[in-house]
């Protein structure tokens, strides 16, 4: 199938870290069921209302606890480690798990200083690409200088430490995976483990793993507005490699499936209020209810917020999502494309995954 799974461990109120790995471990097994090719967890650090801030631990249980599903990161950050100790925490996974492994990598703790100098962003009006929409960009720039924000990121790298470049980076991983380095990983060196390089714009990400013949994840779901550019900034980068030989692209979505556009919405409420929390800086809040929900008092700052986010879900009936999906996958021209899906209730987010995975194996 060319549809995966890209969850978060998401905790929903009035539940525990506890009750949402749970989840995520039964969730893996479900969607194994389902015929998903990918199960991907996220690193998100000092967020009330997520679970996966350690991605090789929860990959590792995930591994166990499936038999065929292709697990991994989407993404672990290398601002926050080193080479060296993702590819032991991997090449020990794939040692008891061989041939499942994906080790998808990010930038955020680079990608967050560069936002951080930014200038603010021409303002681009929405537009319509051959059925897709594509919003205006939202300005990160001061987000990432808000003082909690600041504060947690000296709190994940030793003090004094300063992240080396991203490409280097990525060689030296890919050097210590096939044995051209001088140290050897152990477990590591020489496992079977599939890298990715994850992205949201056309910057370094998209160069490097166009550069390097690595296949590529676009962020649709985090950074709508820049998905097209990221997607062909890496095609115009790729360099045929041992890896690949031609570009191979995933694209992340947001959606709700359910069994009609009305229930569907209403399962979804909760979305607008956790990425509003994630925007001022408070970090992802527990998963509200759809009461909880339709209880927060909107102001218009807070709807502009949101609005490139909720804008793009894919929201409704099991044929309703799946042509919005389908849609993203030709425009973008993806190979995969990679479905977040969260909802207060456990059972509801099952069914969605269900439900999408039936629809889109309907010709």
């Amino acid at each position: 199938m060319t549809l995966s799974i890209l969850d978060l461990a998401p905790i929903p109120s009035g539940r525990t870290a506890a009750d949402a790995l749970r989840n995520t471990l039964d969730l893996a097994r479900r969607a194994e069921q389902y015929g998903y090719r990918r199960y991907w967890v996220a690193e998100h650090h000092f967020a009330p209302g997520v679970a996966s801030s350690a991605p090789a631990v929860l990959i590792a249980l995930l591994a166990a606890a499936t038999s065929t599903i292709r697990v991994g990161s989407g993404a672990v950050q290398l601002g926050h480690q080193t080479p060296l100790s993702v590819v032991e925490q991997f090449g020990l996974i794939d040692a008891l798990h061989p041939g499942r492994v994906d080790l998808g990598i990010g930038r955020s703790g680079q990608r967050r200083a560069e936002l951080a100098r930014a200038e603010l962003p021409g303002r681009r009006p929405a537009r319509v690409v051959d059925g897709l929409l594509i919003p205006p960009p939202f300005d990160l720039s001061g987000l990432v200088k808000h003082p909690h924000l600041v504060h947690q990121a000296t709190l994940l790298q030793q003090p004094g430490a300063r992240t080396p470049d991203f490409a280097g980076q990525i060689d030296e991983v890919l050097a210590f995976l096939g044995g051209g380095h001088e140290a050897h990983a152990v477990p590591g060196e020489g496992a079977d483990v599939q890298v990715w390089i994850l992205g949201s714009s056309g910057g370094q990400s998209a160069q490097v793993a166009g550069e390097r013949g690595l296949p590529f994840a676009a962020n649709y779901h985090v950074s709508p507005s820049s998905v097209l550019e990221a997607v062909e900034a890496y095609r115009e980068a790729f360099k045929p490699s041992g890896a690949l030989a031609e570009p191979y692209v995933i694209v992340s979505a947001d959606a709700v499936v359910a069994d009609d556009e009305t229930r569907a919405r209403e399962l979804a409420k909760g979305y607008d209020l956790w990425v509003r929390s994630i925007r001022t800086g408070a970090g992802a809040m527990p998963y509200p209810t759809p009461e909880e929900a339709d209880a927060h008092v909107w102001t218009r700052a807070d709807r502009e917020l949101v609005k490139d986010r909720v804008d793009t879900r894919f929201v409704g009936s099991p044929g309703q999502v799946a042509e919005g999906l389908r849609v993203l996958r030709r425009v973008t021209g993806a190979d995969e494309v990679l479905v977040t899906t969260i909802t207060h209730g456990h059972e509801d987010r099952v069914r969605s995954y269900e439900l999408l995975a039936e629809a889109w194996e309907r010709p």
